[in-house]
């Protein structure tokens, strides 16, 4: 302490040396040490405090140590949030309800992996008040098990050295688990377990991706290593093959009927599944019907089941210049959920009755069944627009009237348009 506490009784000694305690809340003292830092000189008030010590200790405050040291005796609550790792091996835990994240020294880290939700212990006396400190008591949840690394083969088993330099420890894989990959070769290891006796988690190889500096290899590793593997789990796979590839006419007749209603898809050339598709219908009245469908996923996967839960993990499908890496198995992504023409499909729609003037004069929305006539390319949709000529000519030129009359009147509201290229 720079600045002694002057003590005007010894009825505030126990008061000060608990504070002592609380700003040193890790060390261990004893009574020689706490006396210096309350600048006690005296040896008859050093024996008094040596007796409050044994006294706070028979409380609880205090915990009496080996050689007549005491440090002390915390309190502890606990908080549950996602582990993220710095390159040194130390971490922040992220918990939804704090301002500032908890900091963990790579000493009691335990054995989690970097995104893990973990349940960690907090002292309610902090040793610094610029941070809260923790330390982890249990790993709740694997948020991710699979890493990309390179492996490394020793006499009778390998380790993995992961990619990533937030993942501080390398993957113990037996030799019969390896893959027959070749040391220095890029793999794929999947987290088998983590005895907490363990230096190290224990690893197999589930895919040998090849060479370093690979252009292949090196796409491959940095989509895996962000979350984006082509890799589904088992249990997804097999969930996704028990899908019916029929439509029950039970199914049918709770929807709306659209599959006699002229209907098409728009999407780039290299699109691989179409994921949304327009209807368009002339009433009677003079006013057109506009739908927009998009393919009703939710039919087919039931939630918290493994494809629904698999979908939250990815989010998204991810579109690279050469390849997709999908949100769902294709044989949902590009099979039964894809609004390919000439099929039955399942949808999700939006339906606006419009007037000449491209005003709404009514919308409905609910499930349908769609039949699409005809799948579009940018290119074709436009080359009917501007010629006039090919298929649905009359509705792609109707739809492209309405939206550019809706188009300048958000303009008009305020709304500001951005022109981009497409890389």
């Amino acid at each position: 302490m720079s600045k002694k506490k002057k003590i005007k009784s010894l009825s505030q000694l126990s008061h000060f040396i608990l504070e002592t305690f609380k700003k040193n809340p890790q060390k261990q003292l004893n009574y020689k040490q706490v006396s210096k830092e309350l600048g006690i000189k005296k040896p008859e008030i050093r024996k008094i405090v040596a007796e409050k010590l044994e006294e706070l200790a028979e409380k609880g405050k205090l915990e009496k140590t080996s050689r007549g040291k005491f440090k002390l005796k915390l309190s502890y609550h606990y908080l549950v949030g996602q582990i993220d790792f710095t390159q040194t091996g130390n971490a922040y835990v992220i918990v939804d309800d704090l301002e500032n994240d908890v900091f963990v020294n790579k000493k009691h880290v335990k054995n989690a992996l970097p995104e893990d939700t973990v349940k960690i212990r907090v002292a309610d006396v902090q040793k610094s008040r610029k941070r809260t400190e923790g330390e982890v008591v249990e790993v709740l949840r694997r948020n991710k098990t699979e890493f990309v690394g390179t492996a490394q083969k020793n006499k009778n088993f390998y380790f993995v050295v992961p990619d990533k330099t937030d993942v501080h420890v390398d993957f113990y894989v037996p030799d019969n688990k390896a893959k027959n990959a070749k040391s220095g070769e890029k793999v794929i290891v999947r987290l088998v377990d983590w005895p907490e006796d363990a230096k190290n988690p224990i690893g197999e190889i589930i895919e040998v991706l090849g060479t370093p500096g690979n252009n292949e290899v090196e796409a491959a590793s940095i989509l895996i290593d962000n979350g984006f593997t082509p890799v589904y789990p088992k249990e997804v796979i097999k969930e996704a093959e028990k899908i019916p590839l029929t439509i029950p006419e039970k199914e049918i007749k709770k929807r709306r009927d659209f599959r006699q209603v002229t209907t098409f898809t728009i999407d780039p050339d290299d699109a691989k599944d179409f994921d949304d598709a327009l209807s368009v219908q002339f009433l009677d009245n003079g006013n057109i019907e506009v739908g927009v469908h998009i393919a009703d996923v939710t039919h087919y996967i039931p939630e918290g089941s493994a494809l629904d839960k698999e979908a939250l993990k990815r989010s998204t499908s991810v579109y690279l210049v050469d390849r997709v890496i999908p949100m769902l198995p294709e044989v949902l992504s590009n099979e039964v959920c894809s609004l390919k023409p000439h099929e039955d499909k399942l949808c999700f729609s939006a339906v606006f009755t419009l007037d000449k003037n491209a005003k709404i004069v009514k919308e409905w929305f609910g499930k349908t069944i769609i039949h699409s006539d005809r799948r579009f390319t940018y290119d074709e949709a436009q080359q009917v627009i501007e010629t006039g000529q090919g298929d649905f000519a009359k509705e792609l030129a109707e739809l492209n009237r309405v939206a550019k009359i809706l188009r300048e009147n958000r303009k008009k509201e305020g709304s500001i348009t951005f022109d981009k290229i497409e890389v």
